[in-house]
């Protein structure tokens, strides 16, 4: 009887066998990055520990050069076929002269995209290319870079969003760079939009489609004016810039970040309200004082303290706390098991500040002004939970905004980066919206935190209750921000301990299905990270 096997595809036979020996690279890779972290992987792995296996190993993975190869390699086309939608030109910026600007002008014409090249003899300036559209075609604007190509299908894609979104006036896509041989480098999977973000890496210009009119494009002026075509559309619309989670573009350069050093001169403005801070606390006396003393050289106009005594026994912090200075400092005891969800709302409802710090014991000050800078973001009208950024006492970064979704609940951005290292596109440095901020150093308007009810008693008595409060707050319009111009040092959990006892981690696990089922991490896409970096890696990686 004939065999009806059939012989595989050659060509997807050469593909698979391509991305195994790139797999076996990217472990070499990752063995020889960390070898300690890798080995301990692979061990957790062997003994049946895959999601744990995975969190250690993705982030590895993903630092390797070769990682964005081999996602190319299965990456799945953008789709070519005719759509009909408004009319795009693309104005290209031809100052660097026509053998780049050639290679931009195939992919357009490939495209069925209109361009004019704006820096030339012929159209000197966006004055004069404002002159040169036709605008009864009520078309859309396509800045661009000279050398910067197009993926095939990009038309095609613009239009689909155009089509299902109403309103918008910028569409943005993602993108990378060519290296000197051509060859696709260095991804930018961008976040959806955020306009905190913004203000300090334009993350749009030269991957965007935009809708202006004749006069507002007339007005540009200098080299920058695709900078200021953008910035215009994208702040000045009723409906926030769409974000295509695609790589449409293939670009020579990039807008760099501006990392803030100070709080800009005008937010300081005007008289800083009440805080109140509360700090829960166990023993540890130690602890405490350093995060006391960092309040008492905290250069702010109107501090309350409220001290949370979970049931301290230690004589040397009972006699500390019998020491404390009642005119600055309240002490209230509460006994029971460890709530923190609970503990703080008690404390906010005796406190008199407008504003609220919640601030654990383990927090040692840094820069004096921390908590001016965080009160003056917590005042902005959009704005809900402010948080810092957290230092390990060694220097590497702790916390810097929370993502959703990774490992199927929530995790610490960019956690165990250096603050010097570039990181991924400097975003731990950059003041930006984000799902949700820890309440390790959260500050907060009063009003607000008992809007949304405070912190859950029953839910979230320990874990994750700073992440539910923060999406319950960005519900009502005020969204968490991440402010890492206040940098602080966090010894993490020092004082409580790990949920390693089998009590411990039974709460924990119970706390991580009702975040799941309140909030959906295990199945959406936080809108500040992106589909294509790895669900398993607090670092930006692209996943593998």
């Amino acid at each position: 009887m004939p065999s009806t096997r059939t012989d595989p595809n050659p060509a997807q036979t050469v593909v698979g066998r391509a991305n195994i020996w790139l797999k076996i690279r990217m472990h070499l890779d990752a063995a020889c990055l960390s070898p300690r972290a890798y080995l301990t992987a692979i061990w957790w792995r062997l003994r049946g520990k895959r999601l744990r296996a995975r969190a250690r190993l993705s982030p590895l993975l993903g630092q390797s050069p070769l990682a964005y190869r081999l996602w190319l390699a299965n990456e799945a086309p953008v789709g070519s076929d005719h759509r009909p939608g408004p009319r795009i030109v693309a104005l290209i910026d031809c100052r660097a002269g026509s053998d780049a600007t050639s290679e931009t002008l195939r992919s357009l014409d490939r495209e069925g995209i209109g361009a004019l090249c704006v820096g030339t003899a012929e159209i000197p300036d966006a004055a004069a290319a404002s002159c040169a559209i036709v605008w009864t075609d009520d078309p859309w604007l396509m800045p661009l870079n000279a050398g910067d190509v197009l993926a095939a299908g990009t038309a095609n894609a613009y239009r689909r969003a155009i089509a299902n979104v109403a309103g918008p006036r910028v569409v943005y896509a993602d993108d990378d760079l060519l290296d000197s041989a051509g060859r696709r480098d260095i991804p930018h999977f961008k976040p959806d939009w955020n306009a905190e973000l913004f203000r300090y890496f334009d993350y749009l210009t030269g991957a965007c489609i935009v809708r202006t009119s004749e006069s507002a494009l007339a007005q540009l002026s200098g080299p920058d004016w695709s900078a200021q075509l953008v910035a215009s559309a994208a702040q000045g619309g009723t409906e926030p810039p769409v974000h295509v989670r695609r790589v449409l573009h293939h670009r020579q350069v990039r807008p760099v970040p501006r990392v803030p050093v100070r709080l800009e001169a005008t937010a300081w403005a005007g008289a800083l309200p009440t805080v109140t801070v509360i700090i829960p606390t166990r023993n540890r006396v130690d602890l405490l004082r350093t995060c006391l003393q960092g309040l008492s050289i905290t250069d702010y106009p109107g501090i309350e303290v409220i001290v949370v005594d979970n049931d301290s026994d230690d004589p040397m912090t009972l006699d500390y706390l019998a020491t404390l200075d009642p005119t600055r400092h309240r002490v209230l005891r509460h006994s029971g098991p460890f709530n923190f969800s609970a503990m703080n709302n008690r404390a906010a409802r005796m406190a008199d500040g407008d504003l609220l710090c919640l601030l654990n014991n383990d927090i040692a000050v840094i820069r004096p002004d921390w908590l001016a800078v965080m009160a003056r973001q917590a005042l902005r009208a959009e704005v809900g939970a402010v948080g810092a950024r957290l230092l390990y006492p060694d220097g590497r970064i702790q916390h810097a905004g929370v993502v959703l979704g990774v490992g199927g609940g929530a995790a610490h951005a960019h956690r165990l980066l250096h603050p010097q290292d570039d990181g991924y596109f400097h975003r731990h440095s950059l003041p930006q919206f984000v799902s949700a901020v820890t309440a390790a150093c959260l500050v907060v308007r009063r009003d607000r935190f008992m809007a949304v009810g405070g912190l859950d008693e029953v839910n979230f008595a320990v874990a994750f209750n700073d992440v539910d409060l923060c999406m319950r707050l960005n519900q009502r319009g005020w969204q968490s921000l991440y402010e890492p111009r206040a940098t602080l040092f966090h010894h993490e959990s020092v004082s409580r301990g790990f949920d390693r006892d089998p009590a411990g981690a039974a709460r924990l696990a119970g706390e991580l299905q009702a975040l799941k089922a309140a909030w959906g991490t295990d199945g959406g896409v936080d809108p500040f990270h992106h589909p294509e970096l790895s669900s398993f890696s607090e670092r930006f990686v692209v996943r593998s």
